[in-house]
């Protein structure tokens, strides 16, 4: 993307505008973003608090449910509070630095999400195909080295796009329709060429979510093939049931993202706030329900809320 006339001047402060053409609506989508966000910050910190409170619970699948309860925190507070700024006091301008930062949490706090699905799935795979040596596998060093690793590949991976958004020059429109800044969402008004940006942005989301997903679907074939070998059906069922929490949260993670992704492409003409109100859901419905999954599906987590919620207060 090259512009004919280079202007001298670039652009250091945007302006978001929320959700375009349904401006005199803000207050009342506001009601939905808040309330979501309030079960958010309450879910997520009551869950890790539960996991970390109760010694019980630290096992694998807890420690690795207590990292997405943090990422989910870093998700929706690095979104959430900026639509509700423009939404209730009209605070739409944010400064270029803003934006990148904004952004680089953004990016990176998904890649480490799709990569904690990973580490959950993996989780499955052995409790599952390998019970007996479950323990022996994932110890808590283990656990704690692949946290690491996943962070720092979310980081290291989202990293370059800092200087790669830094070299351009924005010196087109500064207004953008949304509700909170992305890599290609703002690369788009610079006047330099972008093909940099665009194919180190496919290239990412290639060698870190896609490729998750399909060793997700690979992990789950493996237990599949594992449950259906084993002669009581009892014991399949049980096998199973400890995975739906976890297809649930992988549904709900990756869904509307790829349905997102779908729309913008043939969607053509679908109006401009539809899409802007899709990527928002990718970024409220998992934190809120994330918890709410586990807390209901997994009798060890609500067996601990109802304890420290209810039982204590007598």
């Amino acid at each position: 993307m090259t512009a004919s006339n280079h202007s001298s001047v670039s652009h250091t402060v945007f302006h978001l505008l929320g959700i375009p053409g349904l401006e005199d609506q803000h207050m009342w989508i506001s009601i939905p973003f808040f309330i979501s966000y309030v079960i958010t910050l309450l879910g997520n910190s009551l869950l890790i608090f539960i996991i970390f409170l109760e010694r019980s619970l630290h096992e694998p699948m807890y420690l690795f449910l207590c990292m997405l309860a943090g990422a989910d925190l870093v998700l929706s507070t690095c979104t959430v509070p900026q639509a509700l700024a423009i939404f209730w006091f009209n605070m739409r301008e944010i400064s270029l630095d803003r934006c990148i930062t904004q952004l680089f949490f953004i990016h990176s706090t998904f890649i480490s999400e799709s990569g904690i699905l990973l580490m959950m799935a993996f989780d499955r795979y052995i409790a599952i195909c390998y019970p007996l040596r479950y323990t022996t596998i994932l110890t808590h060093t283990l656990i704690g080295k692949i946290g690491v690793i996943a962070f720092l590949r979310s980081y290291c991976t989202i990293f370059p796009i800092i200087f790669l958004l830094k070299r351009l020059t924005f010196c087109q429109n500064n207004v953008i329709p949304h509700t909170y800044c992305g890599h290609i969402g703002l690369a788009k008004y610079a006047c330099n060429d972008i093909r940099v940006n665009i194919w180190y942005g496919f290239s990412i989301l290639m060698l870190t979510v896609v490729l998750d997903v399909l060793l997700i679907f690979v992990s789950y074939i493996l237990i599949l093939h594992a449950v259906f070998h084993i002669p009581s059906q009892d014991a399949r069922h049980k096998a199973l049931n400890t995975c739906g929490s976890h297809v649930c949260i992988i549904i709900l993670f990756y869904g509307p993202g790829i349905f997102t992704i779908l729309t913008q492409r043939f969607g053509r003409h679908i109006p401009p706030h539809i899409h802007i109100l899709l990527a928002n859901v990718c970024m409220l419905a998992p934190p809120m329900l994330n918890p709410i999954i586990y807390g209901i599906k997994t009798k060890q987590i609500w067996e601990q809320v109802a304890h420290v919620l209810f039982i204590k207060q007598k």
